[in-house]
């Protein structure tokens, strides 16, 4: 049985770390609300700007002329898994979700006699995968967006993608992220951005009897050419945002759950330290009063 001093200790111990819980609790919250804010007005943007290339897709991709960012390499042989968790923990299953849907996607593909390559942005994502596929992973990148993420981190990331892809390294890109949806929901999404692959809501417009009609100068080629990276740069920057602010809540949620539970500990531990006091109290008192009697 603990003694006294034991159990004092531990009290204090779990008392320490409550205050930790509560600070990162609400530390978590704070930053939540401004990625919140950012995740959802960068929704738009990215959903217009996959509508738009979703329109010309069936005219443009089939043709002989068209962006490889789009037609493709002719190939699905290589395939690039582009996986963002966060560089820190203490999020309960946000990082753990994200390398559980990337270990199976990669299985899959490996049953599929693909050829699997993974670009991790993160590092606790990078050191998960590293355990088991230290082969595949060809790039990493830590601290996006510490300070505060912009559309600079998307881009410096878009350019090693670009370059990857004009230098043949693959033929397919993915990106698996938490998608946000509440404080305490957040969904594993998996995207393909590379060759342009057309969202479902974009297809449905597409489909549909009545569509947008776009003109271009001063053609579609050029434009493009244009569009095209910059769409890529915008779906990650999307991602990134998504992902900023799946992590704080989940950070949020897991550090109230850690601090209710330390509360919870604190009242069971004190409730101990009360019933074994009051046991030493009365055996003294019994040695006390029995050592009287003999006397």
């Amino acid at each position: 049985m603990p003694s006294l001093k034991d159990i004092r200790n531990r009290i204090t111990s779990v008392k320490s770390t409550q205050k930790i819980t509560s600070a990162l609790k609400m530390v978590a919250a704070s930053k939540l609300r401004r990625a919140q804010e950012q995740a959802e007005a960068g929704r738009p943007y990215a959903v217009r700007m996959g509508r738009m290339l979703a329109s010309l897709a069936a005219n443009v991709a089939g043709g002989p002329g068209g962006p490889r960012l789009m037609t493709g390499t002719g190939n699905d042989q290589v395939h690039l898994l582009v996986v963002m968790t966060a560089d820190r923990g203490l999020a309960g299953g946000f990082n753990s979700s994200i390398v559980r849907a990337t270990k199976r996607q990669i299985l899959s593909l490996q049953a599929q006699g693909k050829v699997v390559k993974l670009l991790c942005v993160g590092r606790k994502g990078r050191d998960l995968l590293r355990r088991e596929f230290p082969s595949l992973i060809t790039a990493s990148f830590e601290e996006v967006g510490k300070k505060r993420l912009s559309y600079a981190d998307a881009d410096m990331i878009t350019a090693k993608l670009l370059e990857m892809f004009e230098a043949g390294e693959f033929d397919i890109a993915t990106i698996i992220y938490n998608k946000f949806k509440s404080a305490i929901t957040q969904e594993v999404t998996l995207q393909q951005i590379i060759p342009f692959a057309a969202p479902q809501a974009a297809v449905e417009v597409a489909d549909a009897s009545v569509r947008p009609v776009y003109e271009f100068e001063p053609n579609e080629e050029s434009i493009l050419a244009d569009l095209l990276p910059r769409n890529v740069a915008i779906q990650i920057y999307s991602a990134l945002l998504e992902s900023a602010a799946s992590f704080f809540g989940a950070q949020m949620t897991a550090m109230d759950n850690a601090t209710r539970n330390a509360g919870e500990m604190i009242k069971k531990y004190t409730l101990i330290y009360n019933r074994t006091r009051q046991a030493t109290i009365t055996k003294e008192l019994i040695e006390i009063i029995s050592g009287a009697e003999a006397v």
